[in-house]
Formats: structure tokens, sequence, C-alpha cells
């Protein structure tokens, strides 16, 4: 432990959620470096996330936030293994913070799996002219096209989209950490926006 101060371990909790002693090992392992503790754990956190995948998610809560003065509303389901975990603060605050995280980024789908594949040709398509309009060669469109579908993903996919309070983390980090932080497997099923005035809602 010798140079993982108690300021080093209490920055390292604020940032991730981790227990002390994980914090203290991570730091360990890093030679006190924060940054590289932060991704030490988060790494930790996905084969966590990993092997709970396969378990069944079957409880949970459905949780909403209403924004603008009642402008805006959101109604949002997440799953977790037991009621214990559902019913703890901790798990209600996350879902709180993804309800608010689609109020503000305004989600299409909660995943990159759920786009239907003609939207997905549709937009491959139209990036795809779009290069070679600009005279680029073949291989160069090909990663033109990929880099682009993975904007577009991060733009309407819940998980890809970037936290709205942390610019360093995607929702799906925030799952992640919080999969390795309760040990339960935790999905988030559906959600629905309703803006004022807008007859759609996307679920």
């Amino acid at each position: 432990m010798s140079g993982v101060t108690s300021g080093m371990v209490r920055e390292l909790r604020e940032r991730t959620g981790a227990g002390m002693m994980d914090c203290k090992k991570a730091l360990s392992e890093v030679g006190g470096d924060v940054d590289k503790a932060t991704v030490f754990l988060r790494e930790k956190g996905l084969a966590a996330a990993a092997k709970r995948a396969g378990r069944s998610a079957g409880d949970g809560v459905v949780g909403s936030y209403i924004h603008g003065n009642g402008k805006i509303g959101v109604l949002v389901e997440v799953n977790c293994e037991t009621d214990f975990v559902a019913r703890t603060d901790d798990f209600q605050g996350l879902v709180k913070e993804i309800a608010m995280q689609v109020a503000a980024a305004n989600p299409r789908y909660v995943s990159r799996e759920e786009v239907p594949a003609d939207i997905v040709d549709q937009e491959c398509s139209i990036f795809k002219n779009q290069a070679a309009e600009s005279g680029k060669p073949e291989k160069v469109i090909e990663k033109i096209v990929a880099g682009k579908l993975e904007k577009f993903y991060s733009e309407i996919c819940l998980l890809e989209q970037v936290y709205i309070k942390d610019s360093d983390k995607k929702i799906g980090d925030l799952v992640t950490d919080a999969i390795s932080k309760f040990g339960e497997n935790l999905v988030v099923r559906r959600f629905a926006r309703f803006q004022l005035g807008d007859d759609s809602a996307d679920a």
C-alpha cells in the first residue's frame, strides 16, 4: 500500500463508487495513479459484468423523471436480480440518473442491437454516398462509414450515449460500474419519453 494515501482512495471511491479495499488494491496495482486506477476498476467491472450477463434480472423498478416544469416526462424500467438491491437508494439513484439522461439526450433505442436493420442500412447508404461524392477511395470510404455509424449509434442509443454528468463515461459504463458495485446483473429494459406537444413516445 506504499504511496497510496487516504485522499487518493477517497477520490477514487467518489469517481467509481467501488469499495475501499478495491480502491486500495487498484491504486497499488498502478502505482498510485488515480486515472489509471479508474481504468483498472472499470476493466475489472467489465469482466465482472460479462460473467453476470447471463444471469436472470427479474426484479427492479420503473422509475420516473419530470423535467422543465412538466414539459418532458420519462419512464424507465431497470431490472436487477433481487428485490433487496432494487430497494436500495443507490439503485434508485441509478434509475433516476438514467431517466434524466433520457430526458436530456432523447435517445431512440436502449442499445444498438435494437436499431432496425433497415435503418442501419439506410444510414450506411447515405454515409457511403456522401463519402463517394467527395472522391474518397473505396478503402477510406469503408472507414468513414464505420466511423459515422459509431457516431450515429452514440446519438440514438441510450447505452452508447455520453453520460450528461461525466463526458468520460457512456451510460453503458455507468451500468457496468453498477453491476460491479451491486454484484448483480442489471439490465436497462426499456424507456418512454414524453414531450409536451409531441405525439410520439420513445420506448
